[in-house]
């Protein structure tokens, strides 16, 4: 092996671990609900995925439905975000906030809420960050999901790079 091909693995390697740590979550159960799961997509419509799983096609199919032409697939590109959540208290509404940050636009945090109003035992919230905010701002670098009832902070899930 050659010093050049041990660099090019080296900083493969690298590129791997950077990827990985970005995509990490923490999740917790707070006093009144839990986040158990943030999973993160990525859709760039002009890169074919290059696994064999065909989980990872049916994600850019479901994504990209309905984008007939390019123009309508690039609208389609960016960050989507499906957040899993519990609530302990179910008689009254839940607000689900998204807060993120993009590589364009610094340390500015942008927040997306959706009020749920009847909450279930296991409950889905859907976020994403596509079309102009996406061309515009950048990808995402880092992200926070939180559980609210009125002013009280039920639980949270922040990616790795959140602090």
């Amino acid at each position: 092996m050659t010093a050049v091909s041990r660099l090019i693995t080296r900083l493969g390697c690298i590129a791997v671990c950077a990827a990985a740590i970005a995509s990490c979550s923490s999740t917790s159960k707070g006093n009144g609900g839990a986040i158990t799961k943030v999973k993160p997509y990525h859709l760039q419509p002009l890169e074919r995925p290059r696994g064999i799983d065909p989980a990872i096609n049916f994600e850019r199919s479901y994504r990209l439905y309905g984008a007939v032409t390019l123009a309508d697939q690039l609208e389609k590109a960016g960050h989507y975000y499906t957040v899993s959540w519990k609530a302990d208290d179910r008689t009254q509404p839940v607000t689900v906030r998204f807060e993120y940050r993009q590589r364009d636009i610094g340390l500015t945090v942008k927040v997306r809420e959706t009020q749920v109003d009847t909450v279930k035992g296991s409950n889905v919230s859907e976020f994403s960050i596509i079309g102009t905010d996406y061309s515009t701002d950048g990808p995402i670098t880092a992200w926070r999901a939180s559980l609210v009832r009125g002013k009280e902070l039920l639980a949270s899930a922040e990616s790795f790079l959140w602090n």
